[in-house]
């Protein structure tokens, strides 16, 4: 007995409303009302003779066969998506869509010079959409890692299966305090002094990672070096930020470094691909221009 595949169209709802963990939620990115988006999904539920999802008051959930079925669908659309635009590029030219993940707060690095290379990029292929994304690192890693996205660059202090991780450079952290600091104007501050000051920490760091970094806790959580920066400039706590995204405050005389030789670390920075995807043009070319231009700094 033969085997119908199912739509793409059912497909590629299923796989939206699993990223929105609803049906409701995965309207707006559908463009279907919720009623359409049942239909949909029992269409696909009974093309496969299979329930995939439970949903109703107690929520959305996946069944144990819909999280195989659900990861089973993100590769096959993956494959078709690099089929596509493989087919493109036998024809000398390059389509479709390049979805790029960055961490925030980069454009100011000198040593990322992703401006320039997503500039060259588009001018070289100009049939290709660019979706760029700022994530966490966590975020990125499972992005890539379910084909979201195709590339993403940041520090990624633990790894995950099935990536590709590409050394780029290192980034520069210190320790910072803000002129409404009660530590702004001292000299020679004792290091058991610093680490009883109020800390901001990383949302993304694990307890050892803090340690690491010379706290034991932290009193204040961010996602984002934006949200870190507002933080210290308050006044109210110390925290870690870029070499490069702290200079202008550091030069306006708004922040100061605590005791550089005790806190300080730099953050590998890594292109990450998800494992068998280095050979697909759009990803290739665009590692090529990112290695031209970072040999070129």
């Amino acid at each position: 007995m033969s085997f119908a595949l199912p739509d793409l169209k059912l497909l590629k709802i299923f796989v939206a409303v699993v990223r929105h963990q609803g049906f409701a939620a995965a309207q707006q990115e559908l463009n279907l009302s919720t009623s359409a988006i049942s239909t949909y999904m029992s269409q696909l539920e009974s093309q496969l003779g299979i329930v995939l999802c439970h949903r109703g008051r107690g929520g959305f959930s996946l069944t144990s066969k819909g999280e195989l079925f659900h990861q089973e669908t993100l590769r096959l659309l993956g494959e078709l998506e690099g089929f596509e635009r493989y087919s493109a590029a036998l024809k000398g030219e390059l389509r479709g869509t390049l979805n790029l993940g960055v961490l925030d707060s980069t454009v100011s690095d000198p040593a990322l010079p992703l401006a320039e290379v997503i500039g060259a990029y588009s001018q070289e292929h100009p049939g290709v959409h660019l979706h760029l994304s700022v994530m966490s690192p966590y975020e990125l890693q499972l992005a890539v890692l379910d084909n979201r996205l195709d590339l993403a660059i940041g520090a990624f202090s633990t790894r995950m299966n099935g990536l590709v991780y590409q050394p780029l450079y290192r980034e520069q952290h210190w320790l910072y305090c803000s002129e409404r600091h009660a530590l702004f104007g001292q000299r020679r501050i004792p290091v058991e002094l610093i680490t009883q000051q109020r800390m901001v920490g990383r949302g993304y760091w694990s307890q050892a990672e803090l340690a690491r970094h010379g706290f034991k806790h932290s009193a204040a959580t961010v996602e984002s070096m934006e949200a870190q920066l507002i933080l210290v400039l308050s006044g109210a706590y110390i925290g870690y930020l870029p070499e490069h995204y702290a200079q202008h405050w550091v030069e306006q005389n708004q922040l100061r470094v605590l005791s550089p030789a005790t806190f300080g670390y730099q953050a590998p920075f890594s292109l990450i691909l998800r494992r068998g995807r280095t050979r697909e043009p759009l990803i290739q070319t665009f590692r090529d221009l990112l290695k031209t231009q970072l040999n070129q700094i």
